[in-house]
C-alpha cells in the first residue's frame, strides 16, 4: 500500500545553519576517508531500522542534523506503487523532475581475518529519501590527529575494516555526494533518490525546484516573465500586407502543424520581481515557469553549490572528478509509442524532425521553447542560410546552362577541336613523352568553358553581394527573434569558473602558500595571470604551426604523388592509358586530398580543443570563443590548402622548354591543362566539397553516435554484475532512456560544418558555379538531420539566453570579404578571362575572337632541347623544327628569345588592374547594400519604442490601483474607528445609568469585567 508523505513546509528560515552543520560532518567525514581504515558501527540501530512516518532516530555517536524530511522512500518492495506517470515526477505525480543527477556506486565489502565470520556488506544507502530543506542523519567518524595521522577512534562494538585504494576512493566519492546533496537540500531544492540494491550500478537523484526557489531564482538572474498586459502588434498595411496574406496563403501547406504564437497581440514581459507578484498573471505556480526555465535555475543553483572536498566548486567539478557521471534535464517523455499523450518533443519529431517533412518550414518558435534560445537561433540561422541557397543556386543553374548552350559558338575551343590547325605541342615530359597535337585536348576545352565564360564574372559579382545581403538579413532576422523572445536589453550573465581554472588556481595558491600573507599583489593569487599561462601560449603558437606545416606538408605529398604517377604512367606501353594520365592523375589525387582531409580535420578538432584546454580559460564562454578560432583556422587551412594550390600555384613555376623547373632532379614541375587549371580547380573543388557534405556531414553524423552508443551500452554491460535488480521496473523511467542517449557537446561542431561549407560556397564560386545548388541538397537533409538528433540521440540540452551567435557571424563576415579577393584573384589568374578581353580589345584585327589560341602559344625551337631530354623514337622528330607551349614569350628569331613578350606584362597589368577594379566595386556595393538595409526593421524598432511606453503606462497603472487600495483600506479603518468610538460612548452611558441603579453590584461587575 502506498504510503503518502505528509507535505511539511520547508525550513528556510535558517539554512547558513544546515549548511555548517553538513559542512562540519562532510570535513570530519572526509578526513576518515582519506586513511586507510574505517570505523563501522556494530551494536547501534541502522538507518534502515527508523521509521519511515517520521524523523529518524540518532544514534548516540551520529550527528544529528535540525531539518525535517519528507519520508518518500523507494526501495524494492514499493517501486511499483511509486512509479510516477510517463516517469516525469516524484512519487504520487506532485513534484515535477526539473533535473537529474547520474552517478555509478559500488559497495565496499569488508576484508576479514581468517576465523571470524565475514561482516555484511556496508549498504548504507539501501532505501534512500526524497529531502526536503532537511538532510538525512549519517554517521559521525571522530578522529583524533596523532602525528599528523588521522586514526579512526573505535566506538565501543565497532569493528575496524581495512580499505584498499578502490574502496577509499569510492567512500570519498560517496561523501562528497552526501555533503553536495546536503547542500542542495538547504539552498531549498527537494531530491529524491533511488535505493542501491546492487553490489555495483547506477543510481539517480532526481531534483524538483519548489515555487520559493523558482520565484527567488528567476529575481536573482532577472528572467522576463509575461505580465497580464496584453499589447496589439502593429501591422504594415497597403501593398506589403496585401503581399504578406497572399504568401501567407500560398505557404500554408508549408506551415509545422504547432501552436502558433499569437501575431496580433503580444505579452509585456518584465523581469521577475517576488514584490510585483501582482503584475504576472500567475494562474498556476506549477505551470508558470515551462520547463526550459524550471531546468535553468536548477542547473544555475547546481553550478554554485560547492563543497568542502578540494575545495570543488558546483556539478561541473564533480562531473569533472568523477563524482557524478552526468547531470540533465528530462526530455518531455518519449517521441513515439502507443500512447495518445502528446508533449512538445513527440510534437517537435512529428513536424520537424522526420525526412518526411522536410518540405515544411521550421517551427522556430517551439524550438526555442523547448532547447533555449541558443539552439533556436542556430536552427533560425541555418533555415535563413539555406532559404538563400535557393536564388543563389537558381543564377548558378542560370550560368551553367548558358555555358551549356554557348560552348558550340565558343571560337577558342573550336580552334582548339579543329584539326587542320595542327598546333604541334611540346612534350609533357622528357624523353618518354612525344610531340602532341593540340586537338587531343578538345574534351578539355570544351568542358572548361562551362565555368570559364563571362557569366562567371557576374555570378561572382552576385554572389558577393548575395553574402552581404544573407548576413544583413540576418541581422534583422536575429533582431525580430530578439524582440518576440524577450532578449532585449539581455544582459551577459556573470558565469562561473570552469573546474581546470579552479584546480589550476588551487595549485597556484597551495605552490604560493609559503609566501607572507600581507601580500600587496593579493588580487593576483585569486587569478590566474598571463604569467601563468606562458606555457599553454607557448605551445599554442608552436603546435599550431607546426599543424599548419603540416598541412602544406601533406598538400606537398600529393604534389609528389602526381609529378612520380605521370611520369610512372608515362612509361606504359599502353596508348589508353598513356592518353589518360593527366584524367587519372588529377582523379586519385583529389580522392587521396579527401581522404588526407577527413583524417586531418578529426585530428585537428582533437588537437584544437587539447590546446585550449592547457591554456585554462576562466569561462565556459571564453573556452568556447578560443576552441573556434583555433578549429576554424587549422580546418580552414586543412580544407582549402589544395584548393589554394591548384588555383593560385600550379602551372605557375613550370619554367619553359629548355628551361624546365625539377623537383627531386628529374621530374617536372605540374603544368595545368591545355584550357587552363579552372577545370581541375572546378573537380578539386566539387570533390572535396561533396566528399565532406556525404561522410563527414551525414555519414559520420550518422554512424558514429550510434557506435558511441553501442560501445557505452557493452561497456555498462560489462562493468555492472549481473543481479538481481529490484530498483528497476519493467519499463525504463524517462531518466534512464535519457542517460542512454549521448552527451549534448555544443553547437561548435554544427556551425563549423556549416561555415566551412559557407566557405565553399562563397570563396571559389567563380570556378564551380553548382557550389549553391549542392550545399542547397546537403542543408534540406541536414537540418532534419540535426533535428533528428536534437530530439531523439541527444539529452535535452541546458536552455541557454543568447541574444546572438556570438562568434561566428565575425567568421562568416570575414569570409564573405576574403571570397571578394580571392574570386578576383581566381578570375584575373585563374581563368582565361582577362587574357581574351585584352586579345579581342587590343590584339585582334577584326574584334573577334577567332586566332586566340595561336596568340596565346609561344614558339621553341626542337633543337634548343637539353641532351637528354628529347624524345626517344620519335617519328616526329625528322619532321618537326618548332614546338609550341603554352605562355607569352618572345620567339626563337628574337634578340631576346624565349624572354617574356610584351603582351606578357600587358595581360599582367590588366589582370592586376581587375582585381583592384573588382575588388573596389564589390566592396563599395557590399557597403551600399549594407547602408540601404537597416539592421533593425522599422517596424521591430517601432514596437520596442511602444513597449517601453507601454510598460510605463501599465506600472503607472498597476501603481495607481495599488494606492487606491491602500486608501480605500484606510478610510474603511477610519470609519471603523469613528463607529468603534461611538459604539464606546452609547456603551459608557448605559453602563452609567446601570451602576447608578444597581449600585450594590459594582465591584461584582467590575471583577467580570476584567475576567472578560
Amino acid at each position: 500500500m502506498e504510503t503518502h508523505a505528509p507535505n511539511f513546509p520547508l525550513a528556510s528560515s535558517h539554512p547558513s545553519l544546515s549548511r555548517q552543520k553538513a559542512a562540519t560532518s562532510s570535513r570530519d567525514s572526509f578526513s576518515a576517508c582519506n586513511s586507510k581504515y574505517l570505523t563501522v558501527p556494530q551494536n547501534h540501530p541502522s538507518l534502515h531500522s527508523c521509521s519511515i512516518n517520521g524523523s529518524f532516530e540518532a544514534p548516540n555517536h551520529m550527528e544529528s542534523y535540525s531539518s525535517s524530511i519528507i519520508n518518500n522512500y523507494l526501495d524494492g518492495t514499493q517501486r511499483g506503487a511509486v512509479d510516477s506517470v510517463s516517469g516525469m515526477h516524484f512519487r504520487g505525480s506532485k513534484r515535477k523532475v526539473d533535473y537529474v543527477l547520474a552517478y555509478h556506486y559500488r559497495k565496499r565489502l569488508a576484508q576479514h581475518q581468517q576465523g571470524t565470520s565475514p561482516p555484511e556488506p556496508m549498504n548504507r544507502a539501501d532505501s534512500m529519501a526524497v529531502f526536503s530543506n532537511g538532510e538525512t542523519r549519517k554517521g559521525h567518524l571522530e578522529l583524533q590527529p596523532d602525528s599528523g595521522q588521522h586514526i579512526p577512534q573505535e566506538p565501543l562494538g565497532a569493528q575496524v575494516i581495512e580499505l584498499g585504494p578502490l574502496d577509499a576512493l569510492e567512500e570519498e566519492k560517496r561523501l562528497q555526494r552526501e555533503e553536495y546533496e546536503h547542500n542542495l537540500v538547504a539552498a531549498g531544492l527537494e531530491i529524491e533518490k533511488d535505493a542501491e540494491n546492487k553490489s555495483q550500478g547506477l543510481s539517480f537523484v532526481r531534483i524538483h525546484a519548489p515555487w520559493q526557489v523558482l520565484s527567488r531564482e528567476a529575481e536573482l538572474h532577472k528572467i522576463k516573465m509575461p505580465t497580464k498586459k496584453m499589447y496589439a502588434i502593429k501591422e504594415e498595411g497597403g501593398i506589403l500586407k496585401k503581399l504578406n496574406e497572399i504568401w501567407c496563403k500560398l505557404t500554408e501547406p508549408l506551415q509545422p502543424q504547432v501552436p502558433q504564437e499569437n501575431t496580433k497581440m503580444k505579452s509585456l514581459s518584465y523581469p521577475f520581481s517576488r514584490e510585483k507578484m501582482y503584475l504576472y498573471n500567475i494562474g498556476d505556480k506549477d505551470t508558470f515557469f515551462d520547463n526550459a526555465t524550471r531546468s535553468r535555475i536548477v542547473r544555475e543553483i547546481l553550478k554554485r553549490t560547492s563543497t568542502k572536498a578540494r575545495n570543488s566548486m558546483g556539478i561541473s567539478t564533480l562531473i569533472a572528478n568523477n563524482v557524478y557521471d552526468a547531470a540533465y534535464p528530462l526530455h518531455d517523455g518519449e517521441y513515439e509509442g502507443q500512447n495518445d499523450d502528446m508533449n512538445e518533443r513527440k510534437l517537435l519529431y512529428q513536424e520537424w524532425a522526420r525526412y518526411g517533412v522536410f518540405y515544411k518550414f521550421q517551427p522556430i518558435d517551439l524550438i526555442r521553447k523547448y532547447f533555449g534560445e541558443k539552439i533556436g537561433l542556430y536552427f533560425a540561422w541555418l533555415g535563413l542560410y539555406t532559404e538563400f541557397l535557393i536564388p543563389s543556386s537558381v543564377v548558378g543553374i542560370f550560368v551553367f546552362l548558358y555555358g551549356c548552350i554557348t560552348i558550340e559558338s565558343d571560337i577558342p575551343s573550336k580552334e582548339m577541336c579543329d584539326q587542320r590547325n595542327a598546333f604541334t605541342m611540346c612534350p609533357l615530359c622528357d624523353k618518354f613523352c612525344d610531340y602532341w597535337n593540340l586537338s587531343s585536348a578538345c574534351a578539355t576545352a570544351r568542358a572548361s568553358h562551362l565555368f570559364d565564360n563571362p557569366a562567371t564574372v557576374f555570378f561572382s559579382i552576385f554572389m558577393a553581394l548575395w553574402a552581404t545581403m544573407f548576413l544583413e538579413q540576418w541581422k534583422r532576422l536575429q533582431m525580430r527573434l530578439s524582440y518576440f523572445w524577450d532578449l532585449t536589453g539581455l544582459e551577459e550573465e556573470e558565469e562561473h569558473p570552469r573546474p581546470e581554472y579552479e584546480t589550476k588556481l588551487l595549485q597556484k595558491k597551495l605552490k604560493n602558500k609559503s609566501t607572507t600573507t600581507e601580500d600587496p599583489n593579493e588580487d593576483e593569487k585569486d587569478k590566474l595571470t598571463w604569467n601563468d599561462r606562458i606555457p599553454g601560449y607557448a605551445a599554442n603558437c608552436g603546435l599550431i604551426f607546426f599543424m599548419i606545416m603540416l598541412t602544406f606538408s601533406a598538400v606537398f605529398g600529393v604534389i609528389v604523388y602526381r609529378i612520380t604517377t605521370a611520369a610512372a604512367l608515362s612509361f606504359s606501353t599502353n596508348e589508353t592509358t598513356r592518353s589518360n594520365i593527366r584524367v587519372t592523375v588529377t582523379a586519385t589525387a583529389v580522392i587521396i586530398n579527401l581522404i588526407v582531409i577527413l583524417i586531418l580535420d578529426e585530428i585537428y578538432g582533437a588537437v584544437a580543443k587539447w590546446l585550449t584546454e592547457i591554456e585554462v580559460p576562466k569561462t565556459e564562454k571564453a573556452f568556447e570563443e578560443r576552441l573556434i578560432l583555433k578549429a576554424f583556422l587549422l580546418k580552414f587551412v586543412n580544407s582549402y590548402a589544395p584548393i589554394f594550390y591548384v588555383a593560385f600555384f600550379k602551372g605557375r613555376f613550370v619554367g619553359r622548354p629548355g628551361h624546365y623547373v625539377y623537383v627531386f632532379d628529374g621530374y617536372r614541375m605540374e603544368e595545368c591543362a591545355p584550357g587552363g587549371c579552372l577545370m581541375e580547380l572546378c573537380i578539386q573543388l566539387s570533390i572535396i566539397m561533396l566528399g565532406k557534405q556525404l561522410i563527414q556531414n551525414n555519414l559520420f553524423e550518422i554512424g558514429i553516435p550510434k557506435l558511441k552508443k553501442l560501445f557505452r551500452k557493452l561497456k555498462d554491460g560489462r562493468t555492472e554484475p549481473k543481479e538481481m535488480n529490484t530498483n528497476q521496473s519493467k519499463d525504463p523511467q524517462q531518466w534512464d532512456l535519457d542517460y542512454s542517449l549521448e552527451p549534448f557537446t555544443g553547437l561548435t561542431p554544427e556551425y563549423m560544418e556549416m561555415i566551412i561549407q559557407f566557405g565553399f560556397v562563397t570563396l571559389f564560386v567563380a570556378s564551380f558555379p553548382l557550389a549553391p545548388l549542392f550545399a542547397l541538397l546537403n542543408n534540406i537533409i541536414e537540418v532534419r538531420l540535426d533535428a533528428k538528433k536534437f530530439v531523439t540521440e541527444l539529452r535535452r540540452p541546458d536552455t541557454v539566453r543568447a541574444k546572438d551567435i556570438g562568434i561566428w557571424y565575425n567568421i562568416l563576415s570575414g569570409i564573405g570579404k576574403l571570397s571578394v579577393i580571392i574570386n578576383a584573384f581566381v578570375i584575373a589568374v585563374t581563368s582565361d578571362f582577362i587574357p581574351r578581353l585584352m586579345y579581342q580589345y587590343a590584339y585582334s584585327q577584326n574584334g573577334t575572337m577567332h586566332g586566340f589560341v595561336n596568340h596565346t602559344l609561344s614558339y621553341f625551337n626542337v633543337s634548343h632541347l637539353k641532351a637528354g631530354t628529347q624524345p626517344e623514337n620519335s617519328p616526329f622528330a625528322q619532321d618537326i623544327l618548332f614546338c609550341r607551349f603554352k605562355d607569352y614569350r618572345e620567339p626563337p628569331w628574337s634578340p631576346n628569345q624565349y624572354e617574356f613578350s610584351k603582351q606578357y606584362w600587358a595581360v599582367l597589368s590588366a589582370r592586376l588592374a581587375f582585381v583592384i577594379l573588382f575588388q573596389n566595386l564589390v566592396m563599395f556595393l557590399s557597403v551600399l547594400v549594407d547602408w540601404m538595409i537597416p539592421d533593425i526593421p522599422k517596424d521591430i524598432s517601432e514596437q520596442i519604442k511602444k513597449e517601453k511606453s507601454v510598460l510605463v503606462d501599465f506600472f503607472l497603472k498597476e501603481e495607481h490601483e495599488k494606492l487606491k487600495l491602500i486608501e480605500s483600506f484606510i478610510t474603511r479603518d477610519k470609519h471603523k474607528h469613528k463607529s468603534g468610538t461611538k459604539d464606546q460612548r452609547s456603551r459608557a452611558a448605559s453602563f452609567c445609568q446601570f451602576n447608578q441603579s444597581q449600585k450594590g453590584s459594582v465591584a461584582s461587575f467590575s471583577s467580570q469585567h476584567t475576567e472578560v
